[in-house]
C-alpha cells in the first residue's frame, strides 16, 4: 500500500498576540519600536495574530498597518478581532487568513470531531494563543514527563496531558511547555507556558528565575512585567481570578 506524500494534524502552538488600537501609522511605527528595543532578541522575526478589535474603520489603511508591523521583522500568521465584512475582505485580499476566536472556535472542533467519525476525507483546523486561553480542559493530565537533562537554546518541550519536570537548567530560547504544571530544579531563561490547553489550576514552580516568558493558561507575562524582588529567586507563579500571580518559595 502506498504511503500518502502528507498529513494534517490539529496541533498546539503558543504565539504573540499584538493589539492595533490606533490608526496612525507613524504611532504604530514608534511603539514598535520602543518596544522591541527593550527585547531586540526576543521579537525578532517572531510570529503573531493580530487583534484589530480596537480599530477605528475611518480613514483605516491596512497595507499601511500590515507593512509598518512586516518592517519590524515580524512574521503576521493571521488576523482576529475583525467584525466588519469590507475590511475583513481586505486583509483577505492582502494575503492573511481570519482567525475565528472563543466560542466559534469550540463549535468548529466540535463539528470537525464528528465528521472525523464519518470519515469525511479531509479537514483543516486553526490553533492561536488566543484559542488557549478560552478553550476548555477536556482530558485528564497523564504520567508526569521528566527532564534530566539542559535544556538548550532552540528546544521546545511539550508534555502533553501531562506535568513537567526538569531537574536542570533552561537556556535562554528554550520553551518549556505542558498542559498541566510545570516544576524547574534549575535556572530558568526561556519561555515557560503551563496551562497549555486551557487548565487555569496549572502553576509554575521554579528554583531561579530569569524566564523570557511566563504563561498559564494563555495569560502571559514577559520577563519586564516579572516584579523584580522575584527575579533570580525560587518562585510559584499561578492564576488568581485569571490574574498571574507570583509568591516566593523560599
Amino acid at each position: 500500500m502506498q504511503k500518502t506524500s502528507i498529513e494534517i494534524k490539529g496541533s498546539n502552538f503558543t504565539l504573540l498576540v499584538l493589539y492595533i488600537k490606533s490608526n496612525n501609522i507613524d504611532l504604530i511605527n514608534k511603539s514598535l519600536y520602543k518596544k522591541i528595543q527593550e527585547y531586540p532578541q526576543f521579537f525578532k522575526n517572531a510570529p503573531i495574530i493580530l487583534n484589530v478589535s480596537n480599530l477605528s474603520l475611518n480613514q483605516i489603511n491596512w497595507r499601511k498597518i500590515q507593512e509598518v508591523i512586516i518592517s519590524h521583522s515580524f512574521f503576521i500568521v493571521g488576523v482576529t478581532g475583525c467584525k466588519d465584512n469590507y475590511l475583513k475582505k481586505i486583509i483577505i485580499d492582502s494575503g492573511l487568513p481570519i482567525l475565528l476566536e472563543g466560542k466559534k472556535i469550540e463549535n468548529i472542533e466540535q463539528n470537525i470531531e464528528q465528521n472525523i467519525e464519518q470519515n469525511v476525507s479531509f479537514f483543516y483546523r486553526t490553533h492561536n494563543f488566543e484559542n488557549i486561553i478560552n478553550k476548555k480542559t477536556t482530558k485528564k493530565t497523564e504520567k508526569t514527563h521528566i527532564i534530566k537533562t539542559p535544556v538548550r537554546s532552540g528546544q521546545k518541550i511539550y508534555a502533553k496531558y501531562s506535568d513537567l519536570i526538569v531537574t536542570n537548567n533552561v537556556s535562554a530560547g528554550a520553551e518549556l511547555v505542558a498542559d498541566g504544571n510545570i516544576h524547574i530544579y534549575g535556572s530558568v531563561r526561556g519561555r515557560v507556558l503551563a496551562g497549555a490547553n486551557g487548565d487555569v489550576t496549572s502553576n509554575i514552580f521554579c528554583t531561579a528565575l530569569f524566564a523570557e516568558l511566563l504563561s498559564i493558561s494563555g495569560e502571559y507575562w514577559l520577563s519586564d512585567q516579572i516584579p523584580l524582588k522575584f527575579i533570580g529567586k525560587s518562585a510559584q507563579i499561578y492564576l488568581n481570578d485569571k490574574v498571574l500571580t507570583i509568591n516566593s518559595l523560599s
